[in-house]
């Protein structure tokens, strides 16, 4: 919004001419984001706190020491999700294909996070399983049409691989369902994580940061030249969207930055974290017993006696470990 309002004025005030650049701009969406945060977070928790509306449940087979958190307001992620469409409607430019795929990905996918709690309070229950992820689905196979269907000249579904100099696989049509299967499962891997405090949102903003660097250098034609990345013409404008990151949109930065396979190793703290699900789910239903001591892993280390600050402080280094790596890739190509 502010980028048509503010960017005509450069042609007679110089001093405007600061809202072309994307630097500027991206900086700015994270400190708006942060600001509208403080604003709105204590307003809405209040209110949920004095409504008693959103008081967290917890479940029977929690570690103990989680049942003194039970009455925690839930739909806290109403804050979350305020900041982000308000930062990134404010400061992009809204021409730009990609940022309306991040921008209604992330809309999609948190309506669909306030239906399940939403639910949750009505019945003590939330969606059911299968519900939930066929409306993930259908949210993120309608945002990639707008990306799929574009000229070729100017987008291509292909697949980057990490670690290769100019190894691109061109996808097709099966593009479309690896996407979504890059979405729906780093958004309900994030979810998984979501278990302790400030266990998820430390390394979504590592993982928010990395794909940060990644969007603007490969949207910047000269940096991707010399880095010998694949050159994606508008995915630098992400690098805004980035400034107010979820979980529910960093599959769908990986996919519109060609960052896909980077995906595991950003987020591989999320990977882990659902595969310790999967692996304990499978163990117990084939042999009747459990790998863990609970899944997922997070409550594994505090069933052992771990402390809880521990557990987070240590899961943020190995994702910061990680996102680094990551950006380390672009110049091992």
């Amino acid at each position: 919004m502010l980028y048509y309002l503010l960017v005509p004025l450069a042609k007679d005030h110089i001093v405007f001419n600061v809202f072309r650049y994307l630097t500027f701009r991206s900086f700015m969406a994270l400190i708006t984001a942060f600001i509208i945060s403080l604003v709105v977070g204590p307003w809405i928790i209040r209110r949920l706190r004095l409504s008693q509306y959103g008081a967290e449940t917890i479940r029977e087979d929690t570690p103990e020491r989680h049942r003194t958190k039970k009455g925690t307001p839930t739909m806290g992620g109403i804050v979350i999700l305020t900041a982000i469409l308000a930062t990134s409607l404010l400061w992009a430019n809204l021409a730009n294909r990609y940022m309306w795929v991040a921008i209604l990905a992330t809309a999609g996918f948190g309506l669909i996070g306030i239906w399940d709690d939403a639910t949750k309070l009505r019945r003590r229950k939330g969606l059911p399983t299968r519900v939930k992820f066929i409306a993930q689905l259908v949210v993120a196979f309608a945002v990639l049409q707008l990306i799929f269907w574009q000229p070729a000249s100017a987008w291509l579904p292909v697949l980057a691989i990490p670690f290769f100099k100019g190894w691109l696989v061109n996808l097709g049509w099966f593009w479309i369902p690896f996407a979504i299967l890059v979405i729906v499962g780093a958004s309900n891997a994030v979810n998984l994580t979501d278990g302790l405090d400030g266990l998820a949102i430390g390394p979504v903003i590592m993982a928010g940061a990395a794909f940060g660097v990644i969007a603007y250098l490969t949207g910047n034609f000269r940096a991707a030249d010399y880095l010998k990345i694949l050159n994606v013409r508008g995915a630098g404008e992400l690098t805004v969207f980035c400034g107010a990151l979820i979980g529910a949109a960093i599959g769908t930065l990986a996919v519109l930055t060609k960052a896909e396979l980077l995906l595991p190793l950003i987020g591989g703290l999320y990977v882990v974290e659902a595969l310790s699900v999967i692996i304990q789910v499978a163990s117990f239903k084939m042999t009747g017993r459990r790998v863990f001591r609970m899944a997922p892993l997070h409550h594994h280390y505090e069933l052992s006696g771990w402390p809880e600050p521990k557990i987070v402080v240590r899961f943020w280094i190995v994702s910061f470990a990680l996102a680094l790596l990551a950006i380390t890739t672009l110049k091992l190509r």
